[in-house]
């Protein structure tokens, strides 16, 4: 894969003290969009370009200096206004690798070695109408261990998104595979067809396990992907990308965890600088912030020096995903959060779903509800100037499927029952209004619970109770879900069929309905 290009970045006192060997080049607009800089093409001043570590801007030239060592990726952050190429797979073209040597020796094969420096490493860009209204479609963990399961991935999701318009790029936040690097080439021609730049974040599957040190465990995503660490701009949205997987894990030399190394949250810091801030900042990244479930799952102090590096935005998100369920988080003071504003966190659900798992549907591909009640899908941001809403698409279904409904299908009437109406709302968090009636009734509010999805329960537990097996792999254990309300059912109505009617009113302010219903029948009595 050849080397790419894109960057804006900080300001030359980061640069004071080095020695080491250092790169130049200009940032210009290409007019004729032949990667090459002709002598009619001017460069862009103030463009910040980085070497991962250290951000500089571009003089009135367009030229830029950093520093390298012989393992760089140097990159230019993209300014609003300007596009970056696209290689023949959709993939930005915004960086440069410099490893004289190559990749040391893994399983799965790193980056060539690339030779002497250039004498100018430039970057192409365009110059573009932007707007500041603009979608983006977010995919969590494709996550396919097998080429059957990447087969899955591409009929189950990417079909669905097949040339999509009015969609400025799609980003996948991790788990691009699972374990089995030489499927990064089957993920990017599934991806590809999108028609859409596609950006990518490494996941803890992405990973060379064989590599002795955090900075080695990126080698075949880099030859695949570039940098795992960049940042670019939308509009007035400032996009970071960072890996924050640890590997090995430094507790125990196994395994990961959460975390930043040093010269990341150098980058971040350095790029922040340049930063207005009145601008949305959008941060991405694989394990989320939020610890869900039991253990140690992130390094605090990294969390806590990535909150103090966003205390002057006002404006900002985090992307997860990695859990195989779906969350929004709110970090607030208590949290280590210095904003005036809770820090919000969308840990997206997965085009994976479950792991591939549940019964296949009509097309021969699994159902793969997540533990929570959440089915399988991906998500849409749509950002206008510095604010963002999120609506979840999920596989399959149309697209104002947006809740489950769980009822019993008949209830005795008169005779008090502990059952009751479960909405799973998948968008949904504990602050949000779920209202419902029955009959054309009174709207009332339903009650906000933590518990596994009764409509969940019921779809793993066919498994444990059918006398034929399914097709298929069943379905991981319930967790309790995060999104999940529930009512009373009223039993002193006539017998017969009862309409259940849903709304529920999300964080943006947006509604959605749903519709169910119930039997009330006489008791049977001996």
């Amino acid at each position: 894969m050849k080397n790419k290009f894109l960057v804006p970045v900080c300001a030359f006192f980061t640069l004071m003290g080095y020695t080491q060997e250092r790169v130049t080049g200009t940032v210009f607009n290409d007019l004729n969009k032949n990667g090459k800089k002709d002598k009619t093409e001017r460069g862009i001043e103030k463009v910040a370009v980085t070497n991962g570590t250290d951000v500089v801007l571009t003089d009135f030239e367009g030229k830029y200096e950093l520093p390298v060592d012989d393992d760089n990726i140097i990159s230019v952050i993209k300014p609003a206004g300007y596009a970056v190429p696209v290689d023949e797979n959709n993939l930005p073209e915004f960086f440069y690798i410099h490893k004289p040597k190559g990749s040391p020796g893994l399983k799965f094969k790193g980056v060539e070695p690339t030779g002497k420096l250039p004498g100018s490493v430039d970057f192409a860009l365009y110059a573009v109408e932007e707007p500041q209204e603009f979608t983006t479609l977010i995919f969590g963990d494709p996550q396919p261990y097998t080429s059957e399961e990447m087969e899955y991935f591409a009929r189950g999701v990417v079909t669905e998104v097949e040339g999509i318009k009015n969609v400025a790029f799609g980003l996948s936040l991790g788990d691009l595979v699972g374990n089995d690097l030489s499927l990064f080439n089957p993920y990017i021609a599934a991806t590809k067809k999108a028609g859409i730049p596609w950006y990518n974040v490494m996941g803890n599957h992405d990973m060379n396990f064989d590599a002795e040190e955090d900075k080695l465990s990126d080698e075949t995503y880099e030859a695949h992907f570039g940098p795992n660490n960049y940042a670019f701009n939308y509009g007035k949205v400032h996009f970071v990308i960072l890996d924050d997987i640890i590997y090995p894990d430094p507790r125990d030399d196994k395994g990961y965890w959460g975390g930043f190394r040093k010269d990341q949250l150098q980058f971040v810091e350095n790029d922040l600088r340049l930063v207005p801030r009145d601008h949305l900042i959008v941060l991405a990244f694989h394990i989320p912030l939020s610890e869900p479930g039991e253990g140690d799952a992130f390094i605090d102090e990294d969390r806590q020096k990535l909150f103090d590096l966003l205390k002057d935005f006002p404006n900002t998100l985090s992307l997860s995903a990695h859990t195989h369920i779906q969350k929004q988080d709110f970090f607030t003071e208590k949290d280590g959060w210095k904003g005036e504003n809770a820090h919000h966190e969308y840990n997206v659900g997965t085009t994976s779903g479950d792991w591939y798992s549940g019964k296949l549907n009509d097309r021969g591909i699994p159902v793969s509800t997540m533990r929570d009640g959440t089915p399988k899908g991906y998500a849409f941001i749509h950002f206008t100037g510095n604010t963002y809403e999120v609506d979840y698409k999920v596989a399959g279904k149309p697209k104002d499927y947006q809740m489950e409904i769980f009822a019993p299908k008949v209830v005795a009437k008169g005779r008090r029952t502990q059952a009751g109406i479960y909405v799973n709302f998948f968008m949904g968090s504990a602050g949000d209004t779920v209202e419902y009636r029955i009959d054309n009734g009174d709207w009332k509010p339903m009650t906000y619970v933590e518990e596994a999805d009764p409509s969940y329960v019921k779809l793993v537990y066919e498994w444990d109770t059918t006398d034929t097996l399914f097709a298929g792999r069943r379905s991981s254990n319930p967790v309790k879900s995060t999104h999940l309300w529930k009512g009373n059912i009223p039993v002193k109505l006539e017998t017969g069929e009862h309409k259940i009617e849903v709304r529920a009113t999300d964080m943006f302010g947006k509604k959605h309905l749903g519709e169910s219903s119930f039997m009330l029948a006489l008791p049977i009595t001996r």
